[in-house]
């Protein structure tokens, strides 16, 4: 049996060590980027080992990231509101409750749509021999999303990115009602 992880943290709950826990994302850590928009991520220091998983909140014309593929599936559902999805140079339109699978090797990224922006749950895999390309790609470029030279280093891709701060959890965002 595994224990529980005990939660610390201000402003947001994280577990501190391995461990099952429940926390609401109401009271877990956020963090906040001007240009990649708003997230929990539900980790402490430590990472998840096998998988990474978040929700991301975007307003309208942020990237959640920078254009990539990685050697892993990804998977993501919209929770709330609009975004584009740029998959492979294509763009698609998402709205609430699109559910997105991105085999390994699939080109993408998110940004956010309409005019309230989107919620969206991400899920990825991990594994010590992950990979990630950081590709040119102009449809990405359009949406400040996408590099000029393409890299598999996450600080070159990231290079010119703002800095990150910690925040007070925003959740729910206007548009998902709260069932607590």
């Amino acid at each position: 049996m595994t224990n529980e992880a005990k939660l610390v943290g201000s402003p947001g709950l994280v577990p501190e060590g391995a461990g099952w826990f429940v926390v609401n994302m109401s009271e877990t850590r956020w963090k906040q980027n001007e240009r990649f928009g708003t997230w929990c991520a539900f980790e402490g220091d430590a990472r998840f080992p096998q998988i990474g998983i978040n929700v991301h909140m975007l307003e309208p014309g942020q990237a959640a990231c920078m254009y990539h593929r990685e050697n892993l599936q990804e998977n993501f559902l919209v929770l709330s509101g609009h975004c584009t999805l740029i998959v492979n140079g294509e763009e698609r339109s998402l709205s609430q409750w699109d559910f997105v699978h991105c085999a390994a090797g699939t080109t993408h990224v998110f940004v956010g749509a309409g005019e309230e922006g989107c919620a969206i749950l991400m899920v990825g895999a991990r594994s010590e021999d992950q990979e990630i390309c950081y590709p040119v790609d102009a449809v990405a470029q359009s949406h400040s999303a996408g590099v000029d030279v393409e890299t598999a280093s996450p600080a070159e891709a990231y290079a010119d990115a703002p800095v990150s701060v910690e925040i007070e959890s925003p959740w729910p965002p206007s548009g998902l009602a709260q069932s607590r």
